[in-house]
């Protein structure tokens, strides 16, 4: 079965301002953000990409337009299974003011259990990527063959819950996973099992210095902003 490029979008305008951005329209990537969509092609020119498959939010096909530009005879596909999670009534919302919240808690230690205000579980978040993952594996391998690889760009949490799944991790457990903008995550899938072969490879180990504010013990809910 083939391999599965997993890009999470680059540094956006919400990750910056702190707020939890969901399917809320207009969120682009800052400067940051599209000098990383610019750099990708490089980093994977190695990859023979088959397909790409892309959230339809702005700042996921603001992050893959420089490949497709670099890859002519490329084009997207949009897939809203593998869209950001629906936040609900907290899109939009500063994560500051988020973390009192008591649905944090569960977010936080019980994920299974949490279902966002006028939004989607984080159940049903998982399992809709995971079953896009599946039909375009299947669509890939007979288009392309079993060996190709093709490239997703997603969202933190859908990618941390895609990587849960491959790895047997129960959705309680995916908070202990991180994946920075502009990473990208590999996973190889054969019959009998999925292979996790990179996780949130940014090219970049700033992130892993010392820093004068040290991160929390709670995980970034939408992935947070990344190395300073």
């Amino acid at each position: 079965m083939p391999t599965l490029i997993l890009v999470r979008h680059g540094r956006s305008t919400a990750n910056t301002e702190g707020l939890l951005a969901g399917w809320t329209p207009g969120v682009a990537l800052d400067e940051r953000g599209a000098a990383q969509a610019a750099a990708l092609p490089g980093r994977i020119a190695g990859l023979p990409l088959s397909e790409i498959v892309t959230s339809p939010l702005q700042r996921c096909r603001e992050t893959v337009r420089p490949l497709l530009d670099a890859r002519p005879g490329l084009r997207a596909h949009t897939d809203e299974r593998i869209g950001e999670c629906h936040y609900g009534d907290w899109s939009g919302r500063k994560l500051a003011e988020l973390k009192d919240e008591p649905l944090m808690e569960v977010v936080q230690s019980h994920p299974s259990a949490a279902a966002f205000p006028g939004g989607e579980s984080m159940r049903a978040m998982q399992t809709r990527a995971a079953e896009a993952v599946r039909e375009w594996n299947a669509r890939v391998e007979r288009d392309h063959g079993a060996d190709a690889v093709y490239l997703m760009c997603s969202h933190g949490d859908i990618i941390k819950s895609l990587v849960a799944d491959a790895l047997g991790l129960h959705l309680d457990l995916f908070q202990r996973i991180s994946v920075e903008p502009c990473s990208v995550t590999a996973i190889r899938y054969t019959r009998l099992r999925p292979f996790l072969v990179r996780l949130g490879d940014t090219g970049d180990f700033a992130s892993l210095a010392p820093q004068q504010a040290p991160p929390g013990d709670e995980a970034t809910v939408g992935g947070g902003a990344g190395a300073p």
